[in-house]
């Protein structure tokens, strides 16, 4: 790392853990947010001299406006003491907010509080997420039960992997925005790229840059009644992007080496449900899919936070007297016991889906609505 910055050979380059901190005394000049975050992700040659910044702090003031998250005035507790720790805390303290605190597991420095106490920081305004827990591989995990926090009026997680953490899923469901780092990824190398060029870009290339990379990296995940056709839709709308069908009624097949109606006659609608369950947690970590979910997938909120994390719930409407019955599916072998389950499930899937599509006409204008939401 010295013979770099002691030859100079480069105009721009960007630094990353753990070289963050050790960079700063072989710089020439560091700039305030460098100075305020305590570490350097941002290398700048301008004639001979290096210059340091923080654009992690740049990008989590885009990631609180993207999100709509008001630090003016606010009482904010950052999980975590860490790099990225330091450059919320700065960039927290620039937005207003009245106090900054660190929660951690071992509080080493005075005023970090015990994430063990949560009564000492319970009406706090506003969490932020700054440790490495629910990041993938174990992107289950959270710090806290956002239940012991009344007062929240925002949360916010640095983490992009998965799209949204079970932080983030906690706190909207609860009402409360939230978001996950993907913004501030993009915000900070916008930021990076305009150091290294000295050139501002337009105003709307962070949310364009975003929006692209959520709608490549997220699954798309076709809910709805039996013979609705999600996995006709979907098979289609992974030909037309080149993404990786999965239909979850296959992984269950696959995996119990016998077919649906089988695990009904064997192990009852129960067993086939654990099945499901496991069938959605394998395949959930994963980006870009387009993935169709059994007709009842919905019905088990376990499923749909899991599918959240990483996908579009898109609920697939067709109207009732187009659906058929079939012997394949246990629960509508009949037309009135599809009609019987549309009644008992449509308040499930309309609370699930955050997309409503509809498959009444030919499926090239199914495929059109969904590839509004794909790159």
């Amino acid at each position: 790392m010295p013979d770099i910055l002691r030859e100079r050979d480069f105009r721009g380059i960007n630094v990353t853990i753990p070289y963050k901190q050790a960079v700063m005394p072989h710089l020439d000049v560091l700039d305030e947010s460098a100075l305020q975050c305590g570490a350097v992700n941002t290398i700048v040659n301008k004639d001979g001299r290096l210059y340091g910044y923080n654009t992690d702090y740049d990008g989590f003031i885009m990631l609180a406006r993207h999100a709509g998250v008001d630090f003016r005035d606010a009482d904010v507790v950052i999980l975590g003491a860490g790099g990225a720790a330091k450059a919320v805390a700065a960039a927290a303290r620039s937005m207003g907010a009245a106090s900054v605190r660190n929660a951690v597991r071992n509080p080493r420095e005075e005023g970090q509080l015990p994430l063990s106490d949560v009564s000492a920081f319970k009406d706090c305004d506003i969490l932020v997420n700054a440790t490495p827990v629910g990041m993938y591989p174990n992107w289950q995990g959270r710090l806290l039960d956002l239940d012991d926090f009344p007062k929240l009026r925002g949360v916010l997680d640095c983490i992009y992997n998965p799209l949204r953490t079970a932080l983030v899923l906690d706190a909207r469901a609860k009402g409360i925005p939230a978001d996950g780092g993907l913004y501030m990824l993009v915000g900070q190398a916008i930021k990076a790229r305009e150091r290294f060029t000295g050139e501002p870009l337009p105003e709307g290339v962070a949310e364009a840059e975003f929006q692209h990379l959520l709608r490549r990296k997220r699954n798309i995940v076709l809910c709805g009644m039996p013979s609705c056709g999600k996995s006709t839709v979907g098979a289609g709308l992974a030909s037309r992007t080149g993404r990786r069908f999965v239909d979850t009624d296959e992984i269950v097949a696959l995996q119990a080496g016998m077919e649906i109606p089988d695990i009904f006659a064997r192990e009852g609608e129960t067993g086939f449900r654990a099945r499901e369950t496991a069938a959605i947690e394998s395949i959930a970590p994963e980006q870009g899919l387009v993935i169709a979910t059994g007709g009842g997938a919905p019905l088990k909120e376990q499923n749909v936070k899991l599918l959240k994390h990483n996908g579009l719930i898109c609920l697939i409407e067709r109207d009732l007297h187009l659906l058929s019955p079939g012997s394949g599916r246990p629960l509508s072998r009949s037309r009135a016991e599809l009609e019987s389950l549309w009644t008992a499930r449509r308040a499930a899937y309309l609370k699930a889906a955050e997309v409503c599509i509809d498959n009444n006409g030919p499926i090239d204008n199914t495929l059109a609505q969904l590839l509004a939401y794909v790159d």
